[in-house]
């Protein structure tokens, strides 16, 4: 999945002579949570909306308030998967991308990422959901694949869904199949099926959390 086409520049990286109150200004008209500093090229770090809002010198320039810059960053061609964790914990909904040089060449959005998350076979195939579970130290990707290749089914997508007492969850999608024929499989497999899920009801759950995540962000 290419995220290099997500990268934006719409909206200029902040300067280090830019003041306080150009900066308020701007937060009025965006929904970002942050915006990006540079100097020559070179990314300073981002300042968050929240914490400009608290400053009272509107003329002084943003030089002066270095501490308060966070210093996270994306670099190019990050996996989607990587950028989502950087978004959820820096608390953005932007992300600064930097080259192999660490020079800023623009930044992603939250929006813009979640969308290539809308746009994958796990989300757009036809098919079925099952949750499974299993003790850490037993369960095997390559064992669940079989299972679900031997039953005359394609595995579209699977990810660990949760981790709690040495015990993991997983996730799967699947085509349409003999769904009864591969529970049982999974259960002769020491697997436990937690729960099966309607193909659009599952999504429409998961789409709804990724929007309230951005919402969240977007606060």
């Amino acid at each position: 999945m290419n995220t290099f086409k997500c990268i934006s520049n719409d909206v200029c990286a902040l300067s280090t002579h830019s003041t306080a109150k150009e900066i308020k200004q701007m937060f009025k008209y965006l929904t970002f949570t942050h915006l990006p500093v540079i100097d020559n090229k070179q990314y300073i770090g981002s300042i968050a909306e929240k914490d400009l809002l608290l400053l009272e010198k509107n003329e002084e320039k943003i030089q002066t308030y270095s501490h308060l810059l966070e210093s996270f960053f994306a670099e190019e061609n990050m996996s989607w998967l990587e950028l989502l964790k950087l978004f959820a914990t820096n608390d953005t909904n932007v992300l600064p991308v930097l080259n192999s040089e660490k020079q800023y060449v623009g930044y992603y959005e939250l929006n813009n990422v979640l969308h290539l998350f809308y746009d994958t076979p796990f989300l757009n195939e036809n098919g079925a959901i099952i949750i499974i579970e299993k003790e850490m130290k037993d369960y095997s990707f390559s064992e669940i694949s079989q299972i679900v290749e031997s039953n005359d089914c394609n595995l579209l997508g699977m990810f660990i869904s949760d981790v709690y007492d040495d015990k993991v969850q997983i996730t799967l999608k699947m085509g349409y199949c003999n769904i009864s024929s591969i529970t049982e499989t999974f259960s002769r497999y020491g697997y436990q099926l937690l729960t099966s899920f309607h193909d659009d009801e599952f999504l429409e759950n998961l789409k709804n959390r990724s929007e309230y995540l951005q919402k969240y962000l977007n606060m």
